[in-house]
């Protein structure tokens, strides 16, 4: 159980911190206080993760489902720093957060009745845009570091990714028992352990990290309340739950249990409940994590006490800064090795669900090109709607969310309106 929830840490712990690390070099943070954000993300993190599994009351899907720092805020919270200048936008930033949070936390019992308006051919779609927004990151991470990162990734990051996505595969495939579940994480090790004679492998904020260090409340001062940052992260918390109700349904499918409008509501109070406190301790707002959902389909190991487990060890990291920079030692190559696997199988996941959906049906094929055309456009075109209002780009440079939009958007049109089975009790 330690180890499999090991491996849900290891394969979301490089975005759970680039949050931080974007926000910390924004604001202009040394060194000490980025550490101390990426530790609080981790303690939040794994507050949130703890709320989805375990459950209290009607908060929490009880699923095997990891919650993370989300990248949707990243662009409204620089512009925020921007805006106030330097630090003294963190205050501003943590005061938005916590209303957007328990305005999200009012209004789920409302959002999940979404879930009707989601077919095998919504469902599908947004499924298989998932896990392709998602490599790019991957092979993102592959790149990272490279000399000529522009031109593209070195032959040693390629080679030393290639190298940790063939011990995965190899071990998921002919592996057994034990060694079959813990596929990715000696996969990591492995990788890593490459890594260390090649220069790889940094393992110096081991040095400069302390054993013990409680994620003081409100570090950075009070909360500011910024109408027009409210605003903002108002509209991003709509991007998180939109984002985390298409993840719960991916994940419903993946581990046999179909989500229906209860278990997404509690799963979107527990992430808006994650994101209301998260501030309180210096963390940013949560959101659902998709790399974890290709693992759980990878690895076929259902349980949710083990993803429990992996927000517990994620809680200790955060206590911990010098365990967290020893996880944080593990080379992004090594990362992107094993991403490529995680995300394609998410991908291949919604595929299964478009085999459903018959696709020689009316539209259907139709509403699948289009919902993938227009979902991938920030990920393949960088910057893609840069040219439009502030307001839109945190919207469209979601292409999750634009493209679960317009996934049910385009069903209502064409299909009129068919609607997605009610789900067993």
């Amino acid at each position: 159980m330690v180890t499999s929830g090991l491996q849900h840490v290891a394969a979301m712990y490089a975005g759970v911190v680039a949050v931080p690390l974007v926000i910390g070099a924004a604001a202009g943070l040394d060194t000490a206080d980025t550490t101390l954000l990426m530790a609080a993300s981790l303690f939040t993190a794994g507050i949130a993760t703890l709320l989805q599994t375990i459950g209290v009351w009607k908060i929490g899907a009880r699923l095997p489902f990891v919650n993370g720092v989300s990248f949707a805020g990243v662009a409204a919270m620089t512009a925020i720093i921007a805006a106030e200048g330097g630090a003294s936008g963190l205050p501003v930033i943590f005061g938005a957060v916590i209303v957007a949070g328990l305005l999200g936390f009012l209004i789920s019992p409302w959002f999940c009745k979404l879930v009707r308006f989601f077919p095998p051919v919504v469902t599908g779609s947004v499924i298989t845009l998932i896990g392709l927004s998602l490599l790019p990151v991957a092979l993102g991470w592959i790149t990272a570091g490279s000399a000529d990162a522009a031109d593209g990734a070195s032959m040693r990051n390629v080679g030393l990714a290639a190298l940790t996505l063939a011990v995965t595969v190899l071990l998921n495939r002919f592996g057994r028992g034990f060694l079959k579940s813990v596929s990715i994480l000696l996969g990591l090790v492995v990788g890593t352990l490459v890594a260390i004679p090649l220069g790889m492998a940094d393992f110096g904020g081991l040095r400069e990290a302390d054993l013990i260090g409680f994620p003081t409340p409100f570090h950075f001062g009070a909360p500011q309340f910024s109408v027009a940052a409210i605003v903002s992260m108002c509209i991003v918390m709509l991007v998180i739950m939109t984002e985390s109700t298409a993840d719960i349904i991916a994940l419903g499918r993946i581990v046999g249990r179909p989500a229906d409008e209860r278990t997404i509501a509690a799963g979107l109070r527990a992430d808006t409940l994650g994101s209301a406190v998260a501030p309180v301790f210096n963390g940013f707002a949560a959101s659902a994590f998709a790399q974890n959902i290709g693992l759980v389909a990878m690895t076929k190991v259902r349980s949710r006490y083990v993803v429990a487990v992996a927000g517990g060890i994620m809680v200790l990291l955060g206590l911990s800064p010098v365990a967290a920079a020893l996880i944080s030692a593990v080379p992004l190559p090594v990362l992107g090795g094993v991403g490529v696997v995680l995300f394609s199988t998410i991908a291949v996941s919604g595929v299964q669900t478009l085999v459903q959906a018959d696709l020689g049906k009316g539209a259907n094929s139709l509403i699948v090109a289009v919902t993938l055309g227009v979902g991938l456009a920030p990920e393949m075109a960088h910057g893609f709607y840069g040219q439009f209002p502030d307001g839109l780009t945190i919207i469209l440079d979601s292409g999750i969310s634009t493209g679960c939009v317009l996934a049910v958007a385009l069903n209502l049109l064409f299909n009129r309106g068919e609607r997605a089975a009610p789900a067993a009790e």
